[in-house]
């Protein structure tokens, strides 16, 4: 792990010497053509919505179309190994999230190594999960949550978007550390878990804020707590997880990565227009509307971040005992 770490340092760092006319060319020109951002998700979780954010906004920004490409499935590691095996010209791209460190220990075999084989680009957004409830369910407080699970025990069934997702190991996590006993309910992707929290099929699920923030409001889901170890600005009054649950904390982050060897000033170009675009006050709006906050890094800020999810989350799933289907 560590010889892949210095490994995923150096390319965010280093490049092929190449002449600077040549450099400045190459990032005038790019994109000429539409480019595809890969999300390992369906569409309606906080992951695709973030891409389509940004996406949207690169648009406008370059003048040619960044088109949204789901390709859900285990895990998102099918959307990982499709960018992993595409040209490394800027022409495709990832959505890279929590999921790209947590499968590095959950799957013990992959056809990729994630921090060799994808070069960091630029962060866009981090955002606190919601640990969120059915309205029925009669606990209002995290202290009453956990006092009604220890009571029914096999009887509390928590949702997530997929084995691996963020939303499943926040709640690894929470089952941990407060001492609950939880079934782990996987859905393909965030949007059908929810759907059945909505409708009582399930009675809790980690989601990211994004994601469910319109159901918290409009009444459909109860907010107990967020994950992150402050209070978010959009939801003030709900408290934190590690307010009743000390030392636990989770949060979601959203970035964009790039095929090994993508050039230098393609990556240098696309991390500059990112960060402009997170420096927009119409964006900055759209984002806090979510619940989340913009993250601006270069990408070698973003290769040591990722280098350290991968850590942490990794003795996470190793603590818990969680494994891939």
């Amino acid at each position: 792990m560590k010889l892949a770490r210095r490994r995923f340092l150096h390319l965010a760092t280093g490049a092929v010497a190449v002449p600077a006319v040549s450099r400045i060319a190459i990032a005038q020109v790019y994109p000429s053509r539409p480019v595809r951002l890969v999300v390992g998700v369906p569409p309606g979780g906080g992951n695709d919505i973030t891409a389509r954010l940004i996406g949207q906004w690169l648009s406008e920004r370059l003048g040619q179309q960044f088109v949204i490409e789901n390709r859900a499935g285990a895990g998102s590691n099918i959307a990982t190994e499709a960018v992993v095996r595409a040209p490394a010209d800027g022409y495709t791209l990832l959505m890279v999230t929590p999921a790209n460190a947590v499968n590095a220990t959950l799957y013990d075999k992959l056809s990729f190594n994630f921090i060799r084989d994808i070069m960091p680009v630029a962060t866009i957004s981090g955002v606190p999960n919601i640990m969120a409830v059915h309205p029925s369910l009669p606990a209002r407080t995290i202290p009453e949550f956990i006092a009604y699970a220890r009571a029914n025990p096999g009887k509390v069934n928590m949702a997530s978007g997929g084995i691996g997702t963020t939303d499943h190991v926040s709640g690894e996590l929470f089952k941990v550390i407060a001492g609950v006993d939880m079934i782990h309910v996987p859905y393909r992707g965030a949007a059908p878990a929810l759907t059945d929290l909505m409708g009582a099929q399930v009675q809790v699920m980690f989601t990211t804020m994004p994601a469910s923030i319109q159901y918290v409001r409009a009444g459909k889901l109860r907010a107990l707590a967020v994950t992150t170890t402050t209070r978010s600005e959009a939801l003030p009054d709900v408290p934190t997880v590690s307010e009743f649950v000390p030392g636990y904390e989770a949060s979601v982050w959203y970035g964009v990565g790039a095929p090994k060897k993508t050039p230098v000033e393609i990556i240098e170009k696309l991390n500059r227009e990112i960060n402009a675009a997170l420096a927009d006050p119409k964006l900055k709006a759209r984002l806090a509307d979510l619940g989340a906050e913009p993250m601006s890094m270069t990408p070698a800020e973003f290769a040591k971040f990722v280098a350290d999810e991968t850590e942490k989350w990794g003795k996470v799933v190793k603590f818990s005992g969680a494994k891939a289907e």
